[in-house]
């Protein structure tokens, strides 16, 4: 029995494994690597062998079960730092380097593993090449604003108010003062109610728009214009519009018309074989003008 109160057992091949007296020293004083060799035979240099190999493997199995203890990846890190060669066995200090290496070596790949989430997870930002655009969004339709209808007036209907606009409007178009204006519907008035009228005598004038059908010689349109006169071709007179163009061009050729009064300017113009029927509707044109202009 050691003095240590450790009982020797002397049957197995090697003492402990901290023996002095049977392991060889590996460690100087000094802290140097250096080997002893016993002096003994044959036999015992077998035996100090077999002895070396067990404690190496003791060594061995200690270092996996610590090493297992902090985390499976620290046999990585053992795997790394290599086996130990026949012979040695590990010291303490070397046993923590080895533990402290695998918690190291776990803990990186753990921030490592964090980190790798940490970029999955994270939006895309907003100046991203890969982010899909936005659709445009798409204009709008705008309507086309419709004509204003204006309510007829002056016991005229809907058919003669329409008329009725188109001749101050053509009218405005020309630019004449609004005199002019209610020469012109006076006129109208007088000659076709208002109406457009193609003619019986001339079957052409039918072939086109009209909402009524005279019977004074070839007299067509909303002045009762002719054609054989040089007013102009059926086809243009039975349009509102030219007929009106018509009409007061040859107003404002007569010198002093806006002095005359309304009957006399007309017939000046219509040279008709009532002068004086012009008069009559003079209020009602300028009422009409009104509403239009308003």
């Amino acid at each position: 029995m050691r003095n240590d109160g450790t009982l020797d057992d002397q049957n197995r091949l090697g003492g402990p494994a901290d023996r002095s007296d049977d392991i060889p020293s590996t460690d100087r004083s000094d802290g140097t690597f250096q080997p002893r060799l016993r002096n003994v035979g044959l036999l015992g240099t077998r035996l100090d062998g077999l002895r070396n190999f067990l404690a190496a493997r003791r060594g061995r199995t200690k270092v996996a079960v610590a090493t297992g203890a902090v985390c499976c990846l620290g046999l990585v890190a053992l795997t790394q730092v290599g086996p130990t060669p026949a012979g040695e066995s590990l010291v303490p200090d070397q046993r923590a380097e080895i533990a402290q290496r695998a918690e190291a070596d776990a803990a990186s790949r753990g921030l490592a593993r964090e980190s790798a989430a940490t970029a999955t997870e994270t939006p895309a930002p907003a100046s991203s090449p890969f982010r899909t655009a936005s659709p445009k969004p798409k204009p709008k339709a705008t309507s086309k604003s419709k004509p204003k209808r204006i309510a007829p007036v002056a016991g005229l209907d809907r058919a003669q108010m329409d008329n009725a606009k188109k001749i101050v409007e053509t009218g405005r178009k020309m630019g004449v003062p609004r005199r002019a204006l209610e020469i012109a519907l006076a006129t109208a008035m007088q000659e076709s109610n208002l109406y457009n009228y193609a003619s019986g005598v001339l079957p052409e004038s039918q072939n086109y728009p009209h909402q009524a059908i005279g019977w004074d010689h070839d007299s067509v349109g909303l002045f009762q214009q002719r054609p054989s006169t040089g007013w102009g071709a059926v086809r243009d007179l039975m349009k509102p519009e030219f007929a009106t163009r018509q009409f007061l061009t040859a107003l404002l050729a007569i010198p002093g018309w806006q002095n005359l009064p309304l009957t006399l300017a007309a017939q000046a113009v219509q040279v008709s074989a009532f002068p004086y029927a012009y008069a009559q509707h003079e209020w009602r044109a300028i009422k009409v003008v009104d509403a239009i202009l308003s």
